[in-house]
């Protein structure tokens, strides 16, 4: 291990997350020396390992938090402690939440080094490929000298509410640890094709390609915008799968632009970056279509901890006055999408967020410049359905439509009641706006010419809706955003 760091005791936000960076950037430069020697040929002469860094707070009383607040507090009296990962990449999160826990409850801030090993895996840099050039046997003597991952040490028992405290060890402060968090950053690389880096603190997911499509179109044609462009405005680069940047007209590359090259092909669910320097931007994700994938995508994302995540995307109409290209905002769900049933139990509601719903209402509005009763006519409010059984429609008569008629649902798709759950369990703000493709209850199923043509004529106003939304969320205040509805009885206090 490298040199023991001495834990001290910070009343100074700033000053705690320097020794929080100096304590990972000395193990992390440790383990990335000895693996270089150790594709070299040369074996350390002993087994090597850095451990990530710790917060912790002790405090004998209750927090006199503005109860208006939804984090920046524990929940009582005791102590409590998370690990820390990859302060280049959270660095402005970790400084607000110490400063929060400071300032509510007037007691210094512990960092030093934990006992939790970094898996060498997890010290790689973006653009290494160190296991590639050794032979499998070396790979092998990899596991007798170096820490590898550990799925025990990075299970999501504490958000999913199960999570039970040894005798005499701290209370979790934050969701996940770091190496849950780290595994994440690994995956996202994987499904997406970007690093975590470029991800945006607001999220749109959809099913189908021809929104990624016309969202690759806006980015582009918002870089080549001229400066005083009211839409391009406010953002500076656009990235896209194989972390391909281009800048903002006007605004100079950066260095590690030159890095980024198209894929040879496209990565599972791929992602596209709207950037604004802040992080404000919108991020797009084609999670393609099933519950599984919705699932796999915001188990990761959540890690990043982003303000809002929504999906838009198209549905089954089941209402025989409903027209394709009616749009459905959700205010509740049927979960038949059975990803999440061990972690969230079907009995757990998942209600609809009053600041997501307004956003999303008042976006509709803006762009299809409809009010009132005139809105009604092409937008719906109601319960949505997620299945995973895409031919739902083929089983026996009457089967699933007698449970959706009885939820009183007014539209089906696979994904949506998969994103909001996930939302709820991992304490992210979430929302559903869907667009009617077809009406199989009603004998209008998609044809190969007018769904082609259906699409390209919809897609781009629903996107704009979408976009259109975020602009209204980004102007929130972030306590308002982040509600007091997704947090449980005894809350983590980082956000």
């Amino acid at each position: 291990m490298p040199t023991l760091i001495a834990t001290q005791s910070f009343t100074s936000a700033a000053d705690a997350l320097a020794h929080a960076r100096h304590i990972y950037d000395i193990g992390i430069t440790h383990l990335r020396q000895s693996l270089q020697e150790f594709v070299a040929g040369t074996d350390p002469a002993r087994r090597v390992r850095a451990c990530y860094p710790f917060v912790r707070i002790h405090t004998d009383t209750v927090a006199r938090a503005d109860s208006r607040l939804s984090f920046g507090f524990v929940a009582g009296p005791g102590t409590y402690e998370t690990t820390l990962t990859r302060p280049d990449l959270f660095g402005d999160y970790y400084l607000e939440q110490f400063e929060l826990l400071l300032r509510n409850h007037g007691v210094p801030l512990e960092v030093g080094m934990s006992t939790q090993p970094i898996p060498i895996h997890f010290s790689f840099s973006e653009h290494d490929h160190i296991e590639g050039t050794m032979s499998a046997e070396r790979r092998q003597r990899m596991r007798d000298l170096f820490d590898l991952p550990d799925l025990a040490s990075m299970d999501d028992g504490i958000a999913n509410g199960t999570h039970e405290v040894p005798p005499g060890q701290p209370m979790p402060l934050a969701l996940f640890t770091g190496p849950r968090v780290d595994y994440s950053l690994h995956r996202l690389r994987h499904y997406t094709g970007t690093a975590p880096e470029h991800f945006q603190n607001f999220l749109l997911f959809t099913n189908y390609q021809f929104y990624i499509d016309e969202f690759v179109r806006l980015g582009r044609s918002l870089m080549a915008a001229p400066e005083g462009d009211a839409a391009a405005d406010g953002y500076c680069a656009f990235i896209e799968p194989g972390n391909v940047v281009t800048r903002r007209h006007g605004h100079a590359p950066q260095p590690g632009d030159a890095l980024g090259a198209p894929p040879p092909r496209l990565p599972q669910m791929p992602a596209y970056h709207l950037v604004r320097p802040d992080g404000a931007g919108i991020t797009m994700v084609n999670i393609g279509v099933g519950p599984a994938n919705a699932k796999t995508i915001t188990d990761h994302v959540a890690v990043l901890r982003p303000h809002a995540w929504i999906m838009l995307g198209h549905c089954a109409g089941l209402r025989n006055t409903q027209q394709l290209g009616d749009y459905v905002l959700a205010h509740g769900y049927v979960r038949e999408d059975h990803v999440l049933d061990e972690e969230l139990p079907l009995w757990v509601p998942i209600p609809a967020l009053a600041e997501i719903q307004v956003a999303l209402e008042q976006a509709v509005e803006d762009i299809t410049q409809l009010r009132g009763f005139e809105l009604k006519g092409i937008l719906r409010t109601g319960t949505v359905a997620s299945t995973d059984n895409r031919n739902w429609e083929l089983l026996p008569h009457p089967g699933p439509e007698r449970r959706f008629s009885q939820s009183r649902a007014v539209a089906l798709d696979m994904e949506s009641a998969t994103i909001a759950a996930n939302g709820f369990r991992f304490r992210v703000p979430y929302g559903t706006l869907l667009c009617v493709s077809d009406k199989p209850l009603h004998g209008e199923i998609k044809l190969p010419g007018m769904a082609n043509q259906f699409y390209r004529e919809r897609v781009d106003q629903h996107l704009r809706i979408g976009m259109r939304a975020i602009d209204i969320l980004r102007q929130q205040r972030l306590d308002q955003l982040h509600s007091r509805k997704l947090r449980s009885f005894a809350e983590v206090a980082f956000q």
